[in-house]
């Protein structure tokens, strides 16, 4: 089995790139769908956030009030240091279970946004990193995701610099051009992890 580490910056493109990566044969290990799931109605995660935030975190219904939770812990480093604390593990625990069930010659691919910010490209035979300039990921929020340019300029200095997530990268995909121009690129990277694998290394 062979694990990658995907990441890159918001708006450069790293959906993207696990969408092809999974459309080749990878298994993909979606962080970002899995958290969402471990505090779906009913799970203990959602129980764990409601008795650490209290129930106006939760909608009529019962389900997570993401943006008001949102609103609680975006610029207060504590709070979200406690909501880490009980979403991480879960999804570290599921993420572990699926890569489990794939089989021993799988190439698994973990999509982990945050990867670089949490310290984890150890964890990975190899890190991806999906990079952008600041100037095309600043386009494609505003233009393609219809985000103020403030907004988006405020989730991208949240996020690692792209001289931080270059340092961890065992390769790099360039996604500043159109989208036509990352599919040989992706592609290629596949036939490489292929052949590592295959290789046993």
């Amino acid at each position: 089995m062979l694990r990658l580490g995907l990441t890159g910056g918001i708006g450069a493109g790293k959906s993207e790139v696990s969408r092809l990566l999974a459309s080749y044969g990878a298994v993909l290990i979606d962080s970002d769908r899995i958290a969402r799931e471990v505090v779906e109605p009913g799970t203990p995660g959602l129980t764990a956030v409601a008795a650490e935030f209290g129930a106006e975190v939760l909608t009529a219904d019962g389900a997570l009030d993401r943006p008001k939770l949102g609103g609680i812990v975006f610029g207060d480093p504590e709070r979200l240091r406690a909501l880490n604390a009980i979403v991480h593990p879960l999804v570290r625990a599921r993420s572990a279970e699926l890569e489990a069930a794939a089989g021993p010659d799988s190439i698994v691919v973990h999509d982990v946004p945050l990867l670089v910010e949490n310290g984890m490209a150890a964890l990975y035979d190899l890190v991806v990193v999906v990079d952008a300039s600041p100037g095309t990921q600043l386009d494609r929020l505003v233009r393609q995701r219809g985000m103020a340019e403030s907004e988006a300029r405020r989730r991208m200095a949240a996020q690692a610099t792209r001289e931080e997530r270059r340092a961890v990268a065992d390769v790099v995909i360039d996604n500043d051009g159109p989208l036509e121009q990352l599919e040989p690129q992706v592609r290629a990277v596949w036939l490489e992890l292929k052949e590592r694998a295959e290789a046993g290394s």
